[in-house]
């Protein structure tokens, strides 16, 4: 199973260029896929329903969108009205080969800032019916403000991840309404945009402390970085790109998996060449 993560910047790439066409092309051969700033009712994309056009691109999948940043929109005078009743929303959208069973999307904590802008995030919550069995997957848009926020949002999330199966996902007792249970997989895999670096103080407060004698440790209720277990980080390794400056990278866009899915990793890489976005698809090889 091959799984890729994609912030899409509103669908504007490097080029300045807005392309949905060439991000779907760049996801060929992605059995799921988790992409961050995706939206509706956006003035910079026309006001486009970028949840129904990229899923168009992708016929044959099951798709969900988690929209955490929902809001009435109102042109200001001189701009492009939008259509009548337009909101903008700003989220998450996981497309799959599998159907998605249940979704949910967790609002990450957030504070109020002066000036600089700071949208509600969230983590979107996809159980999908893989073959084999259920699995859960978690897509992930973290705050570019302070690390300090990030560390927050990292813990409020990682405790409803552990607290999943106790939790029952979006649903339990489904029968009282003629639904079906949804199953509860304990294994997961998180895949986003962090906004942070590797081996940073908000890196260690998910994937736990590195360093001392025995290193970082595996633990049940700590997520595994599926980039590290596979020794597939380079020193010039990178996610993402100033459009302004393309000598300015970091490495931004991860994918961690619950302890139960390490041993079954086969392969992690980021696609550079993508020109659809100022990130890169990170792309990892589940086997069975």
């Amino acid at each position: 199973m091959n799984f890729a993560s994609y912030n899409i910047q509103y669908g504007f790439g490097l080029d300045g260029r807005y392309d949905l066409a060439r991000i779907a092309r760049s996801l060929e051969g992605a059995d799921v896929i988790a992409l961050q700033e995706v939206t509706r009712g956006f003035s910079r994309n026309g006001f486009a329903d970028m949840a129904a056009d990229v899923a168009a691109f992708f016929p044959d999948y099951f798709w969900v969108y988690g929209p955490a940043c929902d809001m009435h929109v109102e042109a200001a005078d001189g701009r492009p009205q939008p259509p009548p009743g337009t909101r903008f929303q700003f989220g998450n959208m996981v497309l799959s080969r599998w159907p998605v069973v249940s979704t949910r999307t967790l609002l990450l904590p957030r504070s109020r800032t002066i000036g600089k802008i700071n949208l509600q995030r969230g983590a979107t919550e996809a159980v999908i019916a893989v073959p084999g069995g259920a699995i859960r997957l978690y897509c992930v848009h973290l705050d570019h403000v302070s690390a300090d926020e990030r560390i927050r949002q990292l813990q409020f999330l990682n405790a409803h991840i552990n607290a999943f199966v106790q939790e029952g996902g979006s649903l339990t007792g489904g029968g009282e309404f003629d639904l079906p249970e949804p199953p509860l997989p304990e294994d997961y895999i998180i895949m986003g945009d962090f906004n942070m670096e590797p081996e940073s103080p908000e890196y260690c407060a998910l994937a736990g402390a590195g360093g001392g004698y025995y290193g970082r440790i595996a633990r049940i209720g700590t997520p595994v970085d599926a980039f590290a277990a596979l020794q597939a980080y380079r020193p010039e390794s990178y996610s993402w790109m100033d459009p302004e400056d393309h000598g300015k990278r970091m490495h931004l866009d991860y994918c961690f998996v619950s302890c139960g899915l390490v041993s079954r990793l086969k392969s992690a890489r980021i696609d550079t060449r993508s020109e659809g976005s100022d990130h890169f698809p990170v792309w990892v090889e589940i086997g069975d």
